[in-house]
């Protein structure tokens, strides 16, 4: 069991499966910098967000950016969509008849990725909803704004269990304030941070000897 102020956010789970040097520049030493697929990313966040529109559609019940946590992981967030269905297997919501079970529905920009951030971080949701509401949630959905359509995800053990290890090692770099060094790759076209991290540069020099250089200058 994990003490609040030792929360780590769930959407950093797509950081660091993405590169873990990027999760340590933003998580740790609090670095960011937008880009252009950063900021359509919160465009369509701030869309599917919206914690006052609280709908009602039949057998379900839509609940917008719900905020949830684990304990035993240790992680806290906000799942975009929540839909709570009906379900006799399910458990009682206040103001409502009935018992139901959550769904959460993750939105995303662009198209669905071979990794597994997107599948992590949704079912990072999935254990906290199970935890906080004490009920099993077997799936949830993503959402990709560029095919436009959910993709179902099965909340399996081996799902949880790539989750546990990956929330483990992230705790285990935030507790010794770690942030990994540079490895330059493909994905670093595609990072909002290339000019903090300075991935050619780091290549062939250190930090130091980048500062010493500055500083004589």
């Amino acid at each position: 069991m994990y003490d609040e102020q030792d929360y780590l956010m769930i959407s950093g789970i797509q950081h660091f499966l993405f590169y873990r040097r990027q999760w340590a520049l933003i998580h740790i030493e609090q670095q960011w910098q937008e880009n252009v697929l950063t900021l359509e990313g919160q465009y369509l966040h701030e869309k599917a967000d919206q914690p006052t529109i609280r709908e009602k559609r039949k057998d379900r019940l839509i609940v917008r950016a719900l905020p949830i946590h684990s304990p035993t992981l240790g992680i806290t967030g906000i799942c975009d969509v929540v839909e709570f269905v009906q379900d006799p297997n399910g458990v009682p919501l206040n103001g409502e008849t009935g018992a139901y079970l959550p769904v959460p529905v993750e939105y995303k920009h662009g198209k669905p990725k071979q990794e597994l951030s997107d599948i992590l971080q949704l079912t990072a949701q999935a254990v906290c909803l199970e935890e906080m509401l004490v009920c099993e949630v077997p799936k949830g959905y993503l959402y990709y704004h560029e095919t436009k359509r959910r993709e179902e995800i099965e909340i399996t053990p081996a799902l949880r269990e790539e989750l546990q290890k990956n929330v483990a090692e992230m705790h285990q770099y935030w507790t010794r304030r770690y942030t990994p060094k540079v490895k330059t790759g493909n994905f670093c076209k595609k990072c909002s941070l290339q000019n903090i991290c300075l991935p050619k540069l780091m290549n062939v020099q250190t930090v130091k000897g980048y500062l010493d250089r500055r500083l004589c200058e």
